[in-house]
């Protein structure tokens, strides 16, 4: 399998913040070694002449199958990071999003691959294990103090 690095062009994504019970649901990002490193919330690439809204809406639905719902205005950010010695650089529109009820009741943990076939773990985070000092990074860099900081409007 080939190791993945950051695109060589500006990609615009789409991210959802789904939280329960304050815990925020992210998705282990790994290094080359296949250590974790950090946690990005689930979303993905809008592809040419889609949406954001609809962007996040076919990412969760293909790589969880469910239909979320969009509970809140964006946030945009830009991010740009280096992963294994590639830069990268995304804009991206975050979005609180809401499960069907009853969505993964239970379970600790959502299992899923990507397009590509990458095999992908997703759980649920407290804030205040990531961007610690012995805990993972939450990824994109800023998105916790933002977070964090006084309610959006």
């Amino acid at each position: 399998m080939t190791a993945w690095r950051p695109h060589s062009h500006i990609r615009v994504v789409a991210l959802g913040l789904h939280w329960r019970d304050g815990r925020l649901l992210a998705a282990e990002v790994r290094d080359d070694a296949n250590r974790i490193k950090g946690v990005r919330p689930l979303g993905g690439e809008i592809e040419f002449g889609e949406s954001w809204r609809t962007a996040l809406m076919r990412e969760f639905n293909e790589e969880l199958g469910i239909d979320v719902s969009i509970t809140g205005g964006p946030l945009v950010m830009e991010n740009i990071f280096v992963h294994e010695g590639a830069t990268g650089h995304e804009v991206m529109f975050i979005v609180e999003v809401a499960f069907p009820d009853g969505a993964f009741a239970g379970q600790d943990r959502i299992d899923f691959r990507e397009d590509n076939g990458e095999e992908i773990v997703a759980r649920w985070f407290d804030l205040s294990e990531l961007d610690a000092e012995d805990g993972p990074k939450l990824f994109p860099t800023g998105l916790k103090g933002l977070l964090l900081g006084p309610k959006r409007g």
